[in-house]
């Protein structure tokens, strides 16, 4: 059977690379494959689409424009901050750091520049306007679990003594 649009398990083998650079950003290839359940936006949409229709064996290269990826470049998330927001924190140019937004989610930003006053930061995502070329090996498909798909987690909802359910 090959990969349905949603509510499929699948699992993948991956070198990630910036279109046009032969570095890769990122692989699995000596790892466990990474598995999720299609439609659940665990993967970005632009992988999502590529795999609709492979099978279990099948390797391809699946070329992701950013907007289907992590989005354009916004120029507007960048933001200076008061450097007293960073007490106790060795800056670096090109640091990543985490914090929460205000809607208590966590967030990842940039250390774009910083003065003695000020901090600038960078609240893009670091693929923002990149896109992106994965070659992908299909290590496993077939249909999700009724419990998979409510829970969109591979295996479905683990049961614990703290569950409520």
């Amino acid at each position: 059977m090959a990969i349905q649009e949603r509510d499929w398990v699948v699992g993948i083998k991956y070198e990630l690379r910036e279109k046009g650079d032969d570095a890769v950003i990122d692989s699995n290839s000596a790892d466990a494959p990474l598995e999720f359940v299609l439609g659940t936006g665990m993967i970005i949409p632009g992988l999502e689409k590529g795999l609709v229709g492979l099978n279990e064996g099948d390797e391809k290269q699946i070329e992701v424009p950013a907007e289907e990826a992590y989005g354009a470049y916004n120029p507007e998330a960048i933001q200076m901050l008061p450097r007293e927001q960073f007490e106790g924190i060795d800056l670096e140019k090109g640091m990543m750091l985490y914090g929460q937004d205000e809607s208590g989610q966590t967030t990842q930003v940039v250390v774009k520049d910083f003065t003695d006053t000020d901090v600038t930061i960078d609240f893009n995502h670091p693929m923002a306007g990149k896109d992106l070329v994965f070659d992908v090996i299909v290590t496993s498909e077939r249909p999700a679990t009724a419990d998979e798909v409510a829970t969109g987690e591979v295996g479905g909802h683990q049961h614990s003594a703290s569950c409520a359910c």
